[in-house]
Parts: structure tokens; C-alpha cells; sequence
């Protein structure tokens, strides 16, 4: 009866957060945005800080540290966008002239049928993966790309953010007294694992991903990579998807290198800098950073970020790493109290 209980609640969790998708995204951030400095509230209240003062001077430092970074960053940003975008005929051409050549010899040794098959499967998976990203694109710009929802980030997050790291532990104590008597100290267990899963990796990846962001940014602007700090700051802040970040960031850095640079050295400098960057984050900064508590395997996330994706646009995609720690946390108590059972010791249902 509590299993069903609990599986009809999260069913229900489940497509209300489908049915309320498209307005979540303000009040999704708004939460990160309080996870996120909780702490530093928690700080500054035990050195004497009223709650109060405290959420003030802390949504109003990242709110101006987050904007000040985007105005000064945004016109670059923009310029190399623009740029990159009116380059696109020049490498398409670029790569046909380089493939032509293996295809004219495919061509040769290949029976005309076959060569035809060829050419039809290639044009059918073609269209298939151009119709998918063109859906997954739909997908996140419907689900908070839009100018509405832009607004109503610049004017509702500020709002979420600020209520609810000024009102964290109040709202943390009414849940926990409304938990089932016997169940609480079960339910504050596994709260408390998801708790550390998700903070360690939140904020201990974010923290990674800005970092990176700056030194891949940094590192191919001074090697003179056309719009390397574009590229930079795009494979930093997707290296949170486990090898994502440092391999697209790899591909689209050496085709750009190999479009614009005569000499080989240069390209290297490319293919060191990511290098450089997924050995440091591998070794050092995500060991520091992050740590082994977050218990989530690369894959699990990559296929939660996809899924969030799909099912609640740009939404999903910030709600996916903390349902995976949700789902990861409960299967593992579940295989855990599966051993512990009659059933998995032999002793009957």
C-alpha cells in the first residue's frame, strides 16, 4: 500500500511538472539560485547577521556579479555568434572540398545500386537527425528560451531567490514535521543522502564548469583561435555532461583551426588546450571540487539530462540532475532493503 502511495505521488509530481512546464522556469532557477547560497546565508546569520541582511547582501552580490559578467561578456559573445554564423557556408564548402575526393573514389569502387543505397541511407539518417535537433531545439526554446519567460526570469527569479534563502530553514522544519511519524527518520536518512549528492555536485560541478569556461576561454583567445572565446566559454559550461564538454569543444575547436591556421603547430596548441583542461578536471579540479559523494555514473546523468530534455524542455534539463540524485538515493535504499528481505534471503515473500 505505501509503495502505491508513493509511486501514485510521484506519478503525479511527474505530470504536473509536464502540464506547469512552461512557467517553472523562473521558480526552477529561483530554488537553484537558494540551494546554491544557502550556506552562505547559514554563515553569515551564525557570525550574528540577521536572516534578513543576510539574503539581501547575497541575492543582490550574485545578481550583480551574475549580470555584470553577462554585460561585459555579452557584446564579445555576440560579435563572435554573428561571426561564427557567416562562417558556417565557408566551412560547409570547406569540408566538401576535403570529402569530395574520398567520395569521388568510394563512388568508383562501389557498384552503382550500392552506391545508391548508400546515398538513401545517408539522406534518410540525415533527415532524421536534422528533424531531432531541430525538435530538441524547439523543445528548449519553447520551454524557456522565449522573450517571455526571459522577462520573467529578470523579474520573477530575483523574487523566488530571495524569499526562499530567507525563509530555507522554516520551510525545511514545517516539511519535517509534517513527515509520518514512523517513517521520519527513514525519510530524513535518504533526504540527507540526496541532500549531500546533490550539493556536492551542484555546487562542487559549477564551480568546475566556471573554471573551465575561463581557461579554455582564455587559453585559445591567446593562441589566437578565431572565436575561441565563444567555443571557450561553451565547452566550460557543458562540461558538466561527463566528457561532453571537452569533446565538442575539441571537434568544433580543431575544425575552426583547421579552416583558419596554415600551420600544424596551431592546431596542436587547439588539441592541447582540451587536453590540458579534461586532464585538470579529471585529476584535480572534480576530485577537489566535487569529490566521490555524488554516487552518480556518467552515464545515468548524460541519459538525465536527455530525458529532462525531452520531456520539459529547458526545465527539464535543470531538473534533471537533481531527479537522477533522487532516483539514484531511492534505488540504491530499495536494493538495500531488497537484501535485507525473506525474499532475496530465500525465506519467502
Amino acid at each position: 500500500m505505501r509503495v502505491a502511495l508513493w509511486t501514485a505521488g510521484f506519478a503525479a509530481l511527474a505530470l504536473l511538472l509536464h502540464l506547469l512546464s512552461g512557467i517553472l522556469l523562473p521558480f526552477v532557477v529561483g530554488v537553484a539560485i537558494a540551494y546554491f547560497v544557502d550556506p552562505v546565508a547559514d554563515r553569515l546569520e551564525a557570525w550574528g547577521c540577521s536572516r534578513t541582511i543576510a539574503t539581501c547582501l547575497i541575492i543582490a552580490a550574485f545578481f550583480v556579479v551574475a549580470g555584470g559578467g553577462l554585460v561585459l561578456l555579452f557584446p564579445l559573445i555576440q560579435a563572435q555568434i554573428v561571426g561564427l554564423v557567416s562562417q558556417i557556408p565557408d566551412f560547409i564548402e570547406g569540408l566538401r572540398a576535403y570529402v569530395e575526393p574520398y567520395v569521388n573514389r568510394l563512388r568508383a569502387d562501389l557498384k552503382p545500386e550500392d552506391m545508391q543505397r548508400l546515398q538513401d541511407a545517408a539522406e534518410t539518417y540525415a533527415g532524421t537527425i536534422i528533424e531531432w535537433i531541430t525538435a530538441l531545439l524547439a523543445g528548449l526554446w519553447s520551454g524557456g528560451v522565449a522573450f517571455l519567460h526571459l522577462l520573467s526570469l529578470l523579474i520573477i527569479t530575483p523574487v523566488v531567490a530571495f524569499y526562499l534563502v530567507r525563509d530555507w530553514d522554516r520551510i525545511v522544519a514545517h516539511v519535517d514535521s509534517l513527515l509520518p511519524v514512523t517513517a521520519a527518520p527513514t525519510i530524513r536518512e535518504q533526504v540527507g543522502k540526496i541532500d549531500s549528492t546533490i550539493s556536492a555536485f551542484v555546487r562542487g560541478q559549477a564551480t568546475v564548469c566556471l573554471i573551465l569556461a575561463a581557461y579554455y576561454a582564455v587559453a585559445l583567445t591567446l593562441i589566437g583561435l578565431p572565436f575561441g572565446l565563444l567555443v571557450g566559454i561553451g565547452a566550460g559550461l557543458i562540461s558538466f555532461i561527463p566528457y561532453i564538454g571537452a569533446s565538442v569543444g575539441l571537434i568544433v575547436g580543431l575544425a575552426i583551426a583547421y579552416a583558419h591556421f596554415d600551420q600544424w603547430a596551431s592546431i596542436i596548441g587547439v588539441a592541447a588546450v582540451f587536453l590540458a583542461g579534461q586532464t585538470a578536471e579529471s585529476y584535480v579540479l572534480t576530485p577537489r571540487l566535487v569529490g566521490d559523494r555524488v554516487g552518480l555514473h556518467p552515464v545515468w546523468i548524460m541519459f538525465a539530462l536527455l530525458a529532462g530534455g525531452a520531456l520539459f524542455g529547458f526545465t527539464g534539463v535543470l531538473l534533471a540532475v537533481p531527479a537522477a540524485a533522487v532516483i539514484g538515493v531511492l534505488v540504491r535504499f530499495a536494493i538495500v532493503r531488497y537484501r535485507d528481505s525473506d525474499l532475496y534471503q530465500g525465506g519467502g515473500p
